[in-house]
Order: structure tokens, then C-alpha cells, then sequence
């Protein structure tokens, strides 16, 4: 692929806990500014390719395995497991040629995209990624987190006589509103030595092509019990020269509400716009039924998130 790409990423997430802690409650910084992590933002794409039947590597799958002691036990896979299921190795101890593990793991597209680190069976890989993705931070100031007491309808064996009566109790923990931006950059050199082993032919336009469907939809697809609620609703692909370098694009948005409106601020407006000459292209997504965009960028076209028609 003959071009960088930079961007930013933006989800909204209502009455939803799009990225939280191990407490529950949403992933935040010290200073209390709530942000989603970039795992976050990959999850979802996996699953999106791999249900679109993809090679993933690096996602939980699970197995039956039966012990002596324990009887029989649902486990998650080690990744050894995984890459002899993807790749139909019999066993990655024999797989003594370190150029053949490299081929098939630029054959699975979470590595393709997000690259790894593989270190199994005496093999030490690591392949930093083309597409690199940052902390998504939430722009909305007015957000608040809500605590809902869940009423299960079981109660459970260990509790006391007393008690014994009673079903249990669980505690969901959501944000009411919040709309996190993610700022990503796309450099297709960084797989340059590996092009020259002859173990990829580099990242493609059908990498790129992958990667931008699923970075449209995968969080609005993705509809688990914390994440329903949560959707793409913003996204900017800035195609450029490959010797051009930007900044992180995400660091200059702002967000604000207005009565019927969510207002989204390209603050990086007059970036781009000097920079004109040396981009080659500027796609903007965002759901306009409720958003509006300030900001003129000169060279963007701009596209209905969901539909993907032009407006």
C-alpha cells in the first residue's frame, strides 16, 4: 500500500459500560477522565472477522477437556492450541522452520493489522503492527455512572438459614452518556523486512479494506449485555503521501449537546487543510440523523455511518 493513513474513531455509548475495570465501573485516568483502552476497540473487530469466518490468532476459544480429579471442564485454548487449530498444525513443536510459523501468521488478519507477539515452543516472534490504535477518551463532560441492582432469579447454596429464602443480588454499572475518540495511524513500512524474507506481501489495500469495515461497524454489531448501547458514530480516514507524518488527530476534538443535536468539533480543520497538497484523499463517517460536524475540511467527503451513502 503506497500511502499512510491517519484517523480517528468514535464510539457512543448510552446507558452501556463500553470499557470498564476490574471494579465494574468505566476505565478512567487519575485526574478521573474516563477512557476506553485500545483493546477495547480491537475485541469487537476480531469477532466481527472472525464470525465473517477470518483467521483470528489472537481471540478466546474454548475446549472441552477432561481431567482425573476435576471430571470434565470447559478451559480457554493456550495459544499453541489456538495457531495448530487455525493454521491445521499437528503440533507446533514440530514445526522446526521459523520462516513457515511467520507465513501463516501474516496469513491471520488480527496479526495482518494489529501485528504479535508469539512466543511458543521456543520460538520468539514479535511483529509490530501496520495499524496502530490509541486510548479512546471520552469527550462528554456531563457524563455520570449509574449503579443498577440486578435481582437474580437463584439463590445461592452457601448462604445462611436465615437467608435462605432469598435469591441473590448483582450490581450492572453503566455510564448514562458517554461518546470516546480514538485516534489510529496506519504505516504499511513497518512490515518492510519481513517483505523482504518472502513471508508477506506487506500491507495491502485489502488489508486496509478489512480493517476499515470492521473499524465502521464491529462496535454497533457487537451487542453483549455491557454493550448494547454502544455504536460507531464517528470516523475520519486521512489518506496520505507515505512521508507524511501527523499527530494525533483525536487530541483535537471536542464534543458538546445541544437540544435535539450531538456536536462533534474537528478542531484539526486548519491542519489539514495546510497540508492539502500532500493528502491524497479525506473520508468522514459520522451518524448525522443526531450529529452535526463543525469544521470545513476541504478535501472531505462526507458519509452516512450506517448507510454508507453520501450526504
Amino acid at each position: 500500500m503506497e500511502k499512510r493513513v491517519y484517523g480517528v474513531l468514535g464510539i457512543k455509548s448510552i446507558m452501556a459500560n463500553w470499557n470498564a475495570d476490574f471494579s465494574g465501573y468505566p476505565k478512567s485516568i487519575s485526574n478521573g477522565d474516563i477512557f476506553g483502552s485500545d483493546k477495547a476497540f480491537k475485541y469487537p473487530m476480531k469477532r466481527c472477522w472472525d464470525e465473517g469466518g477470518k483467521k483470528v490468532l489472537y481471540i478466546k476459544s474454548l475446549k472441552v477437556e477432561e481431567d482425573k480429579k476435576e471430571g470434565i471442564n470447559v478451559r480457554p485454548k493456550s495459544l499453541k492450541e489456538r495457531y495448530e487449530e487455525i493454521f491445521n498444525v499437528p503440533n507446533l513443536k514440530d514445526a522446526k522452520d521459523t520462516k513457515e510459523v511467520l507465513k501463516n501468521l501474516f496469513t491471520a488478519i488480527d496479526v495482518k493489522n494489529f501485528g504479535a507477539t508469539f512466543a511458543e515452543e521456543g520460538k520468539n516472534i514479535s511483529i509490530t503492527g501496520a495499524v496502530q490504535i490509541g486510548q479512546g477518551f471520552n469527550k462528554y463532560k456531563d457524563i455520570s455512572v449509574e449503579e443498577q441492582q440486578i435481582l437474580s432469579p437463584f439463590r445461592d447454596g452457601k448462604e445462611s438459614k436465615g437467608e435462605a429464602n432469598a435469591t441473590t443480588l448483582g450490581t450492572k454499572i453503566v455510564s448514562d452518556e458517554a461518546h470516546y475518540f480514538y485516534p489510529f495511524a496506519i504505516n504499511p513500512t513497518v512490515y518492510k523486512s519481513f517483505v523482504e524474507m518472502g513471508v508477506t506481501e506487506g500491507y495491502t489495500e485489502a488489508d486496509y479494506s478489512v480493517f476499515k469495515e470492521a473499524a465502521l461497524a464491529s462496535a454497533t454489531a457487537f451487542n453483549t449485555n455491557s454493550k448494547v448501547g454502544c455504536e460507531n458514530e464517528f470516523a475520519i480516514f486521512v489518506e496520505t503521501e507515505k512521508e507524511l507524518y501527523l499527530p494525533d488527530l483525536a487530541q483535537y476534538i471536542t464534543f458538546r449537546k445541544e437540544e435535539d443535536k450531538n456536536v462533534i468539533i474537528l478542531g484539526f480543520e486548519g491542519l489539514l487543510n495546510e497540508l492539502n497538497d500532500r493528502i491524497k484523499s479525506i473520508e468522514v463517517y459520522y451518524n448525522n440523523y443526531n450529529t452535526k460536524l463543525e469544521g470545513n475540511i476541504e478535501k472531505a467527503k462526507y458519509f452516512n455511518i450506517f448507510t454508507r451513502k453520501e450526504v
